[in-house]
């Protein structure tokens, strides 16, 4: 059942389109309310401009994610924000701005890597971003898989960043902000660039992308030792690294590389994920092998870290009114031991 918390939670996750930032640091959420036989919520949200296109965006995310949630109607108010509460950000948002990759930025940046494709890399990665999100911390994804980019289908994003000034605002889906070459290419359009070309792109998705303050930047890397995985380990030398493997020998076997390629590049690698352990049945619950057993184990063994988690072959539950076919739910099976791993991490970061 939908709460006041629970609604106060999800709305002071919310970004103002004109502050970007959240609805907690501006005190943007002034009203909610709750009638919980109907399940019908109120709410009043104040942003630093009424009347535009920026705040009806702001109000579909809002409705959305407070009935994916749970609530059967929403009612929705929004006001301007006080001028002191306008000055304070003001005043904060003076002078240069630091771009993530400067000296000073917070944030936490974390590529998961896999040596081969087709070992669900990118699947790791847009539930592992949403996970984070879960727990509460600011999160950011990078699309960096620049030939198969894939991240917007499969949190089911339909929209594309839009550009205000000189800066590009980011796609926000369950919490995640999401950037990725998908966005700029037309019709599925294939990507014919060399090396030079993908750097000086993957830049610019550093430096000339609103992000805000995050806590996590995720990078869903491309498979393998390539030209993109070399600019990314180039361009972080902070850099943390989650290696994505089968159970499969040679899938883990050729993992090794792209662990090796962190440990030269002094990345720290948090830990192995073993994808596709194993499947279940629903109506015996004996558990077939499909690829192997072992490949993770034996990885974390030779790169000299942790397996982090084992995540068994199962579809998400899908949502046509809510459609994101590679999400899983919060009470998920998967989404569960995600969200496991997700705390993983967080705690290895914050040793």
């Amino acid at each position: 059942m939908l709460t006041e918390e629970r609604v106060r939670s999800i709305l002071n996750k919310m970004v103002d389109p004109f502050l970007h930032k959240t609805l907690e640091e501006t005190n943007g959420v002034l009203e909610v309310s709750v009638k919980e036989e109907k399940q019908h919520v109120s709410v009043k949200v104040a942003i630093a401009k009424t009347g535009t296109a920026e705040q009806m965006h702001l109000q579909g995310n809002i409705v959305q994610a407070l009935k994916s949630a749970g609530a059967e109607s929403v009612g929705l108010r929004f006001s301007d924000l006080p001028e002191e509460e306008l000055a304070k950000h003001a005043s904060n948002d003076s002078g240069t701005k630091q771009s993530l990759l400067s000296p000073g930025s917070k944030t936490t940046f974390v590529a998961i890597a896999s040596g081969k494709g087709g070992v669900g890399k990118s699947t790791v990665s847009v539930n592992l971003a949403v996970a984070l999100a879960r727990l509460g911390k600011k999160v950011g994804i990078i699309d960096a898989d620049i030939y198969g980019f894939s991240v917007p289908d499969m949190m089911g994003i339909t929209k594309r960043p839009v550009v205000r000034g000189e800066m590009i605002i980011p796609v926000e889906r369950f919490g995640v902000k999401v950037i990725s070459m998908g966005f700029f290419v037309e019709d599925n359009a294939p990507v014919i660039w060399r090396g030079p070309m993908l750097g000086k792109m993957l830049h610019n998705f550093f430096s000339d992308v609103e992000w805000g303050d995050l806590d996590y930047l995720l990078l869903d890397l491309p498979p393998g030792t390539g030209d993109v995985a070399l600019d990314i380990h180039t361009m972080l030398p902070a850099c943390k690294e989650v290696i994505v493997t089968t159970p499969h020998p040679t899938a883990a076997f050729v993992a090794a590389r792209a662990g090796a390629m962190a440990l030269r590049t002094e990345h720290e690698i948090l830990g192995v994920i073993e994808n596709m352990s194993y499947f279940e049945s629903k109506v015996t619950g004996e558990k077939e092998y499909v690829f192997g057993k072992g490949g993770g184990n034996k990885l974390a063994d030779e790169l000299q870290t942790e397996l982090l988690g084992q995540l068994p072959l199962q579809q998400p539950d899908w949502n046509e009114d809510d459609f994101a076919p590679s999400i899983y739910a919060e009470d998920h099976r998967l989404g569960k031991i995600y969200l496991e791993i997700a705390e993983k991490i967080t705690s290895l970061i914050n040793k």
